[in-house]
């Protein structure tokens, strides 16, 4: 249930140029033609034609940009320990699996309702998270206490501003609660988020269990998105 759409999906240390190998000799890149197209469409697959983070993954293999997003997270924060154990909540299409694996866990599990195809190393599986007794089959699988969950879940859009605003809020809330319920100590959450949500209770409760609470907007957030990712390190364990 990621923000980023299934054809998006080391470290950058800046954005690719036009010099990069994802994209050298490239200028801007038009529509070759709009037909059966939508103007939001023609538009939307405009700029991901010539958005150096699409470039970029496709280079490095990731499934979507969405990968850059929590490899900027990890070089600022070091969520990604040698021998991590990993949760991935909204895991489609697999790019953050890829960047956990990538960077050294040694167990990695996900979750999204759409399928995701095999990421060596990862345990996936198709199904709800809110659903009762998912956050007990994750650990299972996982084999002990995580050190760090992540959350890119994102719900279904229904139009309605008002509802979706909503269903945004509770699925943090609910990623927020399950790291609470199953971290160990000194481990770390990150989460998407988005500028102007009411997520006060949830940034207060996740300040009195963690040393330290952060927004951040990566750099492969676009600039015109609202998105932003919530950030806890330093988990204090439970009472």
């Amino acid at each position: 249930m990621s923000g980023d759409k299934p054809e998006e999906r080391r470290r950058l240390v800046r954005a690719p140029t036009r010099g990069d190998a994802a994209g050298r000799g490239m200028g801007h890149q038009r529509l070759k033609t709009a037909e059966q197209r939508t103007l939001s469409s023609q538009q939307w697959l405009e700029r991901q034609l010539n958005d150096p983070f699409v470039k970029a993954a496709k280079a490095k293999g990731y499934r979507s940009r969405a990968a850059f997003k929590l490899t900027e997270i990890d070089d600022r924060h070091h969520l990604i320990r040698g021998g991590a154990r990993v949760i991935d909540l909204g895991c489609a299409p697999g790019g953050w699996l890829q960047v956990a694996l990538e960077r050294g866990a040694g167990a990695v599990v996900g979750v999204d309702l759409l399928p995701v195809d095999p990421v060596p190393g990862a345990q996936i599986v198709q199904g709800d998270f809110t659903e009762p007794g998912m956050g007990e089959r994750l650990l299972a699988m996982l084999g002990g206490p995580p050190d760090l969950v992540m959350s890119d879940m994102a719900p279904n859009t229904s139009g309605h501003r008002q509802t979706d605003h909503l269903r945004i809020v509770g699925l943090i809330e609910m990623a927020a609660d399950f790291a609470i319920g199953s971290l160990k100590p000194g481990g770390a959450f990150v989460a998407k988020a988005f500028q102007g949500g009411e997520t006060a209770e949830v940034v207060k409760r996740l300040k009195a269990s963690f040393d330290h609470v952060r927004h951040v907007k990566p750099k492969a957030s676009r600039a015109d998105s609202s998105e932003l990712f919530l950030v806890a390190t330093g988990f204090r364990g439970r009472d």
